[in-house]
């Protein structure tokens, strides 16, 4: 690696030392490759193994990412919702809801009123009791 130090300015060069700095001190605590290999041989010894039957010759195996499987292909789902202004305006009932069919429940329709007659079935449960209040009678 070659850094012509003559072509950097002055935030550049404290830049420079501060990292050989870095890279300085993480060098001096580290322990010699030699000595590490000498306690990593007396350690196999001790349990009874060769750093050959450990390592093979190769080196450490490093942990290998887990691979996905292939993404299915999200399969083409029928119109439910259709704007009676625009015939091309569809909605299948899943994903993110359009912009056509928000802009019409704004003004005070409902989703069931764009419902296609014969084929579709409201995707939302109108009878869910998710955030309904209950009252219960205490006895």
């Amino acid at each position: 690696m070659n850094i012509d130090i003559e072509k950097l300015n002055l935030r550049e060069l404290t830049a420079l030392l501060a990292a050989a700095e870095k890279r300085k001190q993480l060098l001096s605590k580290r322990r010699s490759a030699t000595l590490v290999r000498r306690q990593a041989v007396a350690l196999a010894t001790r349990y009874g193994y060769t750093i050959a039957e450990l390592f093979g010759g190769q080196p450490a195996a490093r942990p290998t990412r887990r691979k996905r499987g292939p993404r299915r292909k999200p399969t083409k789902v029928a119109p439910q919702y259709r704007d009676p202004e625009n015939e091309r305006n569809t909605w299948s009932g899943r994903g993110r809801m359009p912009r056509w069919l928000v802009k019409k429940i704004r003004f005070g329709q409902h989703a069931t009123d764009f419902l296609i007659p014969g084929i579709a079935k409201p995707t939302a449960r109108t009878t869910s009791s998710i955030g309904k209040r209950t009252l219960v009678k205490q006895g």
